[in-house]
């Protein structure tokens, strides 16, 4: 097979030159640097090893973490340097590069520091993508993972000219650059519809009605006056088992975790039809109290019997999803939770606490619905970044693939 890519630029031609690692690089370890050495206000920029996994791609322009260490103890990054870790826990996740675009950085121990005159970010991308099975076989280890300097020297590369390589690190940058620039835009689009929320269920933000005058004033109502407790059993075997994500709602179990978690018989389970609710009482990201979802995706489904179920007797179903989406539902539920008492990871809160200790604030019928076409409105504004942000990462997946030997 040659060495020439599938997908190329025109300008270029002929084969990419075969190379080991060790024959365009010296290797060196950064040094020091321990968790308790990052100070938020610290004088010296710093990267450890571990924010390669957590916190940087390819290319490190912006450095995070800071430290009061004295810099001529450490070792300090040169433009350009290429790092990756020398010890992870898999040996698929320690084949990961980044390029350091910084001089004078502080490198903690446990990275391997590569110094080349090839473009370094060309190299990071290269290393992390194409090469990435490669560097895992060369790691050594079990239970933790090492890998040295001696092994990368031996790392067979495919490469062409430098002009190539800074039009590939180029292109490649550019693509990153508007990822990152959507996936901001997904953090803020959140952001404001989290604290738009916050003052529309504080009722800080009122709507009117559409000849301009005034709602009704709000009412408080207990939980058991608003919903309807479900406990119908699954008589019928309906297998769609389903349970509660924090992001997608409620959701097919199997497809969820990859692997089925239920019983083997599940026809004690409660079964749920489309705009329903289920209420998990145990912590997940984001709901500290637990998470209440609707129904929305299925038009029927089964829960476990520990989920609390139940269905709206009038309101806007809408309005009520949002609702539950929000932080000041959060507080109703910590009136009744005992502090600390948890029992199986769950929160110790009766199903008659439940329904009769809790209150609900509704706005009127008319209102609600105002309030709920606003936020959906939010939604699909932040659905359609989302979007835009799978369909350029899906593209530069693909172009990885075609873009190196």
């Amino acid at each position: 097979m040659s060495n020439i890519p599938e997908l190329r630029f025109k300008e270029f031609s002929g084969e990419w030159e075969e190379k080991k690692l060790g024959d365009i690089a010296t290797f060196s370890k950064g040094k020091g640097i321990s968790k308790s050495d990052i100070i938020s206000n610290g004088n010296l920029e710093c990267i450890r090893y571990g924010e390669l996994y957590t916190t940087y791609n390819e290319i490190i322009k912006q450095v995070k973490s800071k430290t009061n260490l004295d810099k001529n103890d450490l070792v300090l990054s040169d433009y350009n340097d290429v790092i990756i870790p020398a010890s992870g826990e898999t040996q698929i996740d320690i084949a990961t590069a980044s390029c350091v675009l910084k001089k004078g950085v502080a490198l903690s121990g446990d990275l391997n520091i590569i110094k080349t005159n090839e473009n370094g970010i060309f190299l990071a991308y290269y290393l992390n993508n194409t090469k990435k099975v490669d560097i895992a076989k060369l790691s050594q280890g079990i239970s933790v993972v090492h890998l040295y300097s001696s092994q990368l020297k031996l790392l067979k590369l495919n490469l062409p000219s430098k002009p190539e390589q800074q039009k590939i690190a180029s292109f490649l940058t550019t693509i990153d650059t508007k990822i990152e620039q959507l996936t901001k835009k997904v953090e803020l689009q959140e952001q404001y519809k989290k604290g738009v929320m916050q003052k529309i269920f504080n009722q800080e933000i009122r709507f009117k009605k559409d000849d301009g005058s005034e709602f009704p004033e709000w009412e408080e109502k207990k939980f058991k006056d608003v919903f309807e407790r479900i406990t119908r059993k699954n008589k019928e075997n309906n297998l769609n088992v389903l349970t509660i994500s924090a992001q997608q709602g409620l959701v097919n179990q199997e497809k969820y975790f990859n692997k089925s978690v239920s019983a083997k018989d599940v026809t004690g389970y409660y079964l749920l039809y489309k705009d329903d609710f289920a209420y998990n009482k145990s912590y997940s990201n984001g709901y500290p109290m637990g998470a209440i979802k609707r129904l929305a995706k299925y038009d029927k489904g089964v829960v476990s019997t520990l989920y609390i179920c139940f269905k709206s007797k009038q309101d806007n179903i809408d309005y009520l999803e949002q609702y539950f989406n929000s932080a000041i539902w959060t507080k109703e539920i910590h009136k009744i939770a005992q502090e600390g008492a948890r029992n199986h990871g769950l929160l110790n809160i009766s199903v008659i606490e439940f329904f009769n200790d809790t209150r609900i604030y509704l706005p009127s019928l008319s209102e609600q619905i105002k309030i709920a076409g606003f936020l959906s409105t939010l939604d699909k504004q932040i659905d359609n970044t989302k979007e835009q942000l799978a369909k350029i990462r899906k593209f530069k997946t693909a172009l990885l693939q075609k873009m190196f030997v």
